[in-house]
C-alpha cells in the first residue's frame, strides 16, 4: 500500500486542479460521432440544433459544407466539427494552391478557434464514384489543402480526408480476400501514400442496410442488425464475425494491407438504417433502425476493436441527424434522421430530443458529469479520507 505522505500528495495534486473544462481539439473524441444533412425544408435552425447536439451529448459533428450559419452556431459550443469542400469543388481546389488559401481564409481561418474546427472532407465517396474526371483532381485537391492548412499552421489542428464508399473494393467477403479495385490504384495510392505520410485514417461509408437490401435473400438481417446469430467465420483467418458492421471495417483493414498500409487507422464515416423505403427495399423501418442504431451506439460506447484489430477502437459517424425531405434518389434516402423536425426522438436508442418524449436517455447528464471533473474530485476526496483515516 502506498504510503501517508505519497496518498497526501496524490490527493493535494488531484485538488490543486480545478474539474477540466473544454479538452483540447480532437479530430474525434470518444467513439460516436453523427452526420449534420441538410437537405431539407423543416429542420431546426442551426443554433437549435446544437442545442440538441448538446442535450444528446453528442460531441462529434460532420456536415457536408462549410455553411456559415452553421459556423456561426457552432461557436462556443465546444463540439467538435468536421466541414467540407463539396465534390463540386474539387477541380478547383486542385487547379492551384490558391483556390484553396481563400477557401480556408473565408471558410476556416475567421472562426477559429471559436468553433472548433477539427477536419475537413475533400469530396465524398469521389473514387469508384461515376464522374471519373474527378479522380486525379481528387489527389490533386487533397494535397492542396493540406498544404494550405500547413501555411496556415493549421496542419496539427485540422485533419483532412476524403471518405469512400465501398465501391472502391473489388470484393468484400470474406473480409481477408478484400481488396482495392485495380483501376482505381493509380488514384488510390498516391491518396494512400499521403494520407499515411501526414497521418491521416482511412474513412469508409460502411452501410449494412444497403449491403442486406441487395440481398436480402442471403443475408440474416440478425447478422446486420448487431442481433443473436450465428455469424460468420472467415475461412482465411478464422476469425468469427458475429455482425456485418465489424465484418465491412476489417475488409477495409484488408484491402489496406493487400495495398501496403498496415498502419493506417479505418474509420467510418457514414453508417446508418432507414426508417422506411420503397417496397423494395427490404428490411426499411422504423423498428430496424432502432434496433440498428441503438446496438451501434451501444458497440460504440464499449470502445472496442474489431476481429482483425481488437486493440484499435472503432469510431464513427452516424449518418443523420435528421430525416432530410429534399434528397433525391431512393425513398430510404430520406428517411435515416435519429430526431424529428421538431428536435424530438425519432426512435429510442438512448438519447433526448428537445421536446420532452416517452423515450429516456440512458447517459448521465452531462452536467452532472462535468466532462469527468466530478469524477476527478471524488477521487480526491476518497484519497483524502483513506488518508485522514490511515491507521
Amino acid at each position: 500500500m502506498m504510503a501517508p505522505t505519497t496518498l497526501l500528495l496524490l490527493c493535494c495534486c488531484l485538488l490543486a486542479f480545478p474539474a477540466p473544462g473544454p479538452l483540447a481539439a480532437g479530430a474525434f473524441v470518444g467513439g460516436y460521432g453523427i452526420n449534420y444533412g441538410r437537405i431539407a425544408n423543416n429542420i431546426p435552425s442551426p443554433d437549435k440544433v446544437v442545442e440538441l447536439l448538446r442535450k444528446s451529448k453528442i460531441r462529434n459533428v460532420k456536415i457536408y459544407d462549410a455553411d456559415h450559419s452553421v459556423l456561426d452556431a457552432f461557436k462556443g459550443s465546444g463540439l467538435n466539427l468536421v466541414i467540407a469542400i463539396p465534390n463540386g469543388l474539387v477541380k478547383d481546389m486542385a487547379a492551384n494552391e490558391s483556390r484553396p488559401m481563400d477557401w480556408l481564409n473565408q471558410n476556416v481561418k475567421p472562426y477559429l478557434p471559436q468553433t472548433r474546427i477539427v477536419g475537413i472532407t475533400v469530396g465524398n465517396e469521389v473514387l469508384g464514384g461515376q464522374d471519373q474526371s474527378l479522380y486525379q483532381p481528387l489527389v490533386d485537391a487533397v494535397k492542396n489543402v493540406y498544404n494550405g492548412l500547413k501555411r496556415l499552421h493549421l496542419e496539427k489542428q485540422i485533419e483532412i480526408f476524403t471518405p469512400h464508399s465501398e465501391a472502391v473494393f473489388a470484393t468484400s467477403y470474406p473480409p481477408s480476400a478484400c481488396v482495392f479495385k485495380e483501376e482505381l490504384m493509380p488514384y488510390m495510392k498516391p491518396l494512400l501514400d499521403f494520407f499515411a505520410t501526414i497521418g491521416s485514417p482511412f474513412y469508409v461509408n460502411a452501410y449494412p442496410f444497403l449491403a442486406y437490401i441487395s440481398d436480402p435473400e442471403h443475408i440474416d438481417i440478425n447478422y446486420a442488425l448487431f442481433k443473436p446469430n450465428n455469424g460468420i467465420v472467415d475461412p482465411n483467418t478464422s476469425l468469427h464475425y458475429d455482425n456485418m458492421f465489424d465484418a465491412q471495417i476489417d475488409a477495409a483493414y484488408a484491402a489496406l494491407h493487400a495495398a501496403g498500409f498496415d498502419n493506417m487507422e479505418v474509420r467510418v464515416a457514414e453508417t446508418g438504417w432507414a426508417s422506411s423505403g420503397d417496397q423494395t427495399e427490404a428490411g426499411a423501418s422504423s423498428e430496424n433502425a432502432r434496433t440498428y442504431n441503438f446496438n451501434l451506439r451501444k458497440r460504440l460506447f464499449l470502445r472496442k476493436g474489431t476481429p482483425l484489430k481488437p486493440k484499435r477502437p472503432v469510431k464513427a459517424y452516424i449518418f443523420a441527424l435528421f430525416n432530410e425531405n429534399q434528397k433525391f434518389g431512393a425513398g430510404s434516402e430520406r428517411h435515416y434522421g435519429l430526431f424529428l423536425p421538431d428536435g424530438r426522438i425519432s426512435y429510442d436508442i438512448g438519447v433526448s430530443g428537445l421536446l420532452p418524449s416517452s423515450a429516456s436517455s440512458s447517459m448521465l447528464s452531462i452536467k452532472k458529469i462535468r466532462a469527468g471533473g466530478w469524477m476527478l474530485h471524488y477521487l480526491a476526496t476518497v484519497i483524502l479520507s483513506i488518508f485522514i483515516f490511515w491507521p
